[in-house]
């Protein structure tokens, strides 16, 4: 089919800026109509001929693939900790994750995708999977490897063929990815890197032989892009924001519940979706465990991104410290009360400290909204009802947790959490066995297990009389 990109987009450039130091890291050019129109091309050629092949033969590719991540994995960590500010150790973790990724798709991908017979009338009926085309994948900065390889590793073992459009402070991961791809085998045109603007994205979503998408990012991003795919009547998976409560109940120990919080509010600078921003405690502990969590979170030591010593990353970019500043002062003026930190570190490009507010309530942005950064807000409750209330009292829903000493009443309240994952006792998280994604504003479609698979198949009846 022919292109529906209407327009040659003008050459034009931008620059990535290292979070810590402020200085330029990479320049990159955006791709004309002319490049994209090549690699759409190329991804539709690829099609048939990788769908066809053996799933033997995409999964021995896919274990070569997190081979080769882990062969890269210095590599690959110095182009993260230096375009959005990543610690060392946190990369290395990211990239460690991606190549399990790899080896579980390579492994569990013919179970499902498996035909599953269902008994009816019929001689025979069952339902296929079958991949269906060219998946488009709009993906964020904070997790720059990962977020691509919980869609790719499944998307491509399904069949499908996908181009990436990365986010534009982290062109050298996406790059990087392409070349694991390349140096495990995989064929020309099965997975290639766009790297265009937003406008540009849109028109690539609008092209035929592009079939679906799948975006992690913004809810204004999210609404952008279902917006398109819903008018093109194209299948989509968004995995938005959220802003996840953590339930601490008086019987937790508080010990342990104060190191996950920590750990769960600050870890990757808190830029997280999944991270838990709202801690919702019960009055008889609240005092105690605010004690211990200033306590522990002023502990976190911002600084070089590469050294071991640094405990708290820089924020991605400058423009993002300052937003976020600027709600943590929004809910200082309406009554929050500042516990630790609550200035952006001085002397830094993108820096925010470990920061906690306590005393907040409805009307303030650390209540009403998401607090992408290391910001932690403290809402105080009555007791465990109105713990659930309170946390339900969101546009949000992607996980939760619940934090006690009797795990068959933290299981009882995290039933009650309307969300995608609620954890009890542990830290939200993804994992490649268990499906993610979440309901109300933090988006719909799954990723990960046997769900994310499935999400990019047509899953076809066969009815045989």
């Amino acid at each position: 089919m022919a292109a529906l990109i209407p327009r040659s987009a003008p050459m034009s450039s931008y620059q990535t800026i290292n979070p810590h130091t402020g200085q330029s890291e990479h320049t990159v050019q955006l791709m004309d109509a002319a490049a994209v129109e090549q690699r759409l091309a190329a991804a539709a050629r690829a099609f048939p001929a990788w769908a066809a092949r053996p799933l033997a033969e995409r999964a021995a590719l896919m274990r070569q693939a997190g081979e080769a991540l882990t062969r890269r994995r210095e590599d690959i960590q110095r182009a993260m900790t230096a375009e959005m500010g990543k610690l060392r150790v946190e990369a290395l973790a990211e990239i460690d994750k991606c190549a399990q990724a790899c080896a579980y798709y390579a492994d569990h991908a013919a179970e499902y995708l498996q035909p599953k017979e269902i008994r009816t009338e019929a001689q025979r009926s069952y339902v296929r999977y079958e991949p269906i085309g060219c998946v488009l994948a709009v993906m964020p900065w904070n997790f720059p490897i990962w977020q691509v390889f919980r869609f790719l590793a499944p998307g491509l073992m399904a069949g499908n063929v996908a181009l990436l459009k990365h986010a534009s402070n982290v062109p050298r991961c996406a790059d990087a990815i392409k070349a694991v791809l390349d140096e495990a085998g995989f064929p020309a045109g099965v997975f290639d890197v766009l790297h265009i603007d937003n406008d540009q994205a849109a028109d690539v979503l609008r092209d035929p032989r592009v079939v679906a998408v799948t975006l992690t990012g913004s809810e204004r991003a999210g609404r952008s892009i279902a917006g398109n795919a819903g008018e093109q009547l194209k299948k989509s998976v968004m995995e938005l924001g959220g802003s996840d409560a953590f339930v601490v109940l008086e019987d937790a120990d508080l010990d342990k519940t104060v190191a996950a919080a920590v750990k769960s509010r600050f870890d990757n600078a808190g830029q997280t979706c999944i991270a838990a921003k709202r801690f919702i405690v019960v009055a008889p502990i609240a005092d105690a465990f605010v004690e211990k969590f200033v306590a522990a979170a002023s502990k976190r030591v911002a600084g070089d991104p590469q050294r071991e010593d640094v405990t708290l990353a820089p924020m991605a970019r400058a423009d993002l410290r300052d937003e976020l500043h600027k709600q943590v002062r929004a809910s200082v003026e309406k009554g929050a009360k500042v516990l630790l930190g609550g200035e952006p570190v001085a002397g830094t490009h993108a820096a925010y400290p470990a920061t906690i507010l306590d005393a907040v309530g409805p009307g303030m942005p650390a209540y009403e909204e998401e607090l992408f950064g290391p910001v932690a807000a403290i809402l105080r409750v009555a007791d465990e009802a109105e713990a659930v209330r309170v946390a339900n009292d969101t546009t949000y829903g992607l996980g939760g947790s619940v934090w006690t000493g009797d795990a068959a009443r933290g299981e009882r309240v995290a039933q009650q959490l309307e969300c995608g994952a609620a954890f009890v006792n542990a830290i939200v998280k993804s994992d490649v066995r268990l499906p993610f994604g979440g309901t109300k504003r933090s988006g719909f479609g799954r990723e990960l297990a046997e769900h994310g698979i499935h999400e990019f198949t047509n899953v076809k009846t066969v009815y045989v009389a």
